[in-house]
């Protein structure tokens, strides 16, 4: 089946995600319940996000060395026991604040190559199953926003039956499966030969990652207004969200359901990018689309709006995200020669991510210094400002000239 890949690579994608997102909320709400402190809260996203970004930008070369498939199947695997560990030293008393650090910390140092990995994956894919990239990144979108979707609204539920820490054990689980459905699922992707290998040294193929990156200025200024944007989104959600769900009495199930409805939106959003994404204007959507899923929901949280108010607002904004992972995951598949995708796509989202360390920090210390919402202001105005970007940037006007396919000496190495 040529199509087998690209199901299962979504279908590993999807599980790994859905536990990915209960822990984006079981953590946060752990920490903050046993703790009570919102720095310590913050401190902990930071932990986490840090070492995923440190060796999502370092792993590039040894994915394009060792091949996307093993890297990304090998990663999940290791994550299993790692997540396990926290709720289980947690109940037998032996879960202290700094190992608890030290395992968000590898846990998150394993994130980092195995996404980068999966990333790369995505033109063997193409290839594979004879398919445009718009389609295979829309559906990914898609199935991310779904996997969003089931994830925090079951984190809602798990945390408030089970505990936050319980509810740690399924995150823990999903990597295990993740990993064998990838395993079986990509074993007719092409291998990794010693030929293919670039026999340059492991600096040397970093830094050509880097050139490519920093000289094509569409790559680099996507990268980085989206740092900014997931700077502010990681503020939102490790520390606004828990700090007004405890602060207004909404509770975690509210949490819950709010992301479930801006996850569900997106993920019908992204469906339609996936069929019709090769045919819509790629600049005004995803401006338009980065205007809408920002500053309103901060505003909305600030001002105090009702709960079913809120939830239309985030099936608006939610919906209007689901366009935005298709286009970046194009634009970037489109520009990058296939020899390079695993160190240029591991740069690119590193940067990308490279501001998220100081996220959770910003949001704990904006809750502390100015109030909640203060804090949910100052973000949603920088959030706009970032947002406005692409109109005085010339570079993401090329959003919609698609370029011809870069002819290249090999074919994408997947394993």
């Amino acid at each position: 089946m040529i199509r087998r890949p690209l199901h299962g690579w979504l279908l590993a994608d999807a599980i790994s995600l859905t536990g990915t997102r209960i822990s984006m909320i079981a953590i946060p709400w752990f920490v903050l319940t046993t703790t009570g402190s919102a720095a310590q809260t913050g401190l902990v996203a930071a932990v986490e996000v840090a070492p995923l970004v440190l060796f999502k930008a370092l792993g590039g070369p040894v994915v394009d060395r060792l091949g996307a498939r093993r890297v990304a199947v090998g990663c999940d695997a290791l994550s299993f026991p790692v997540v396990a560990a926290i709720p289980l030293l947690h109940h037998l008393g032996m879960l202290t604040f700094p190992l608890l650090l030290a395992l968000v910390a590898v846990a998150g140092g394993l994130r980092g190559p195995g996404h980068g990995a999966k990333g790369a994956l995505v033109p063997a894919i193409v290839a594979e199953a004879h398919v445009p990239l718009e389609r295979a990144t829309g559906l990914h979108g898609a199935v991310e926003r779904a996997a969003s979707m089931l994830g925090v609204a079951a984190a809602g539920g798990l945390v408030a039956w089970v505990s936050a820490a319980n509810a740690l054990y399924v995150d823990a689980a999903s990597f295990a499966v993740s990993a064998l459905v990838l395993l079986v699922s990509t074993a007719s992707l092409p291998r990794v030969t010693p030929e293919a290998r670039d026999p340059a040294p492991y600096l040397v193929q970093l830094r050509a990652g880097w050139d490519y990156l920093r000289h094509d200025a569409v790559l680099l200024g996507m990268a980085l207004m989206v740092a900014t944007t997931n700077l502010l989104d990681l503020a939102w959600s490790a520390v606004l969200m828990p700090v007004w769900a405890r602060e207004t009495g909404a509770g975690v199930a509210a949490i819950g359901l709010l992301f479930a409805v801006w996850s569900g939106a997106s993920a019908l959003s992204a469906l339609a990018a996936a069929k019709w994404g090769h045919r819509i204007p790629r600049f005004a959507t995803y401006v338009v689309a980065f205007l809408v899923t920002g500053l309103p929901r901060f505003v909305a949280l600030a001002l105090g709006a009702p709960l079913w108010l809120l939830v239309g607002i985030f099936a608006v904004g939610g919906f209007a995200s689901g366009f935005l992972n298709p286009i970046l995951g194009a634009v970037n598949y489109e520009r990058i020669p296939p020899h390079l995708v695993g160190r240029v796509t591991s740069l690119g989202t590193a940067l990308c991510w490279s501001l998220m360390p100081f996220g959770g920090l910003l949001g704990g210390l904006l809750v502390t210094g100015v109030g909640l919402n203060a804090a949910l202001l100052v973000v949603g105005v920088a959030y706009l400002l970032a947002t406005l970007t692409p109109l005085v940037v010339p570079s993401f006007r090329e959003f919609d000239r698609r370029p011809e396919p870069v002819n290249d000496r090999s074919a994408s190495p997947a394993r």
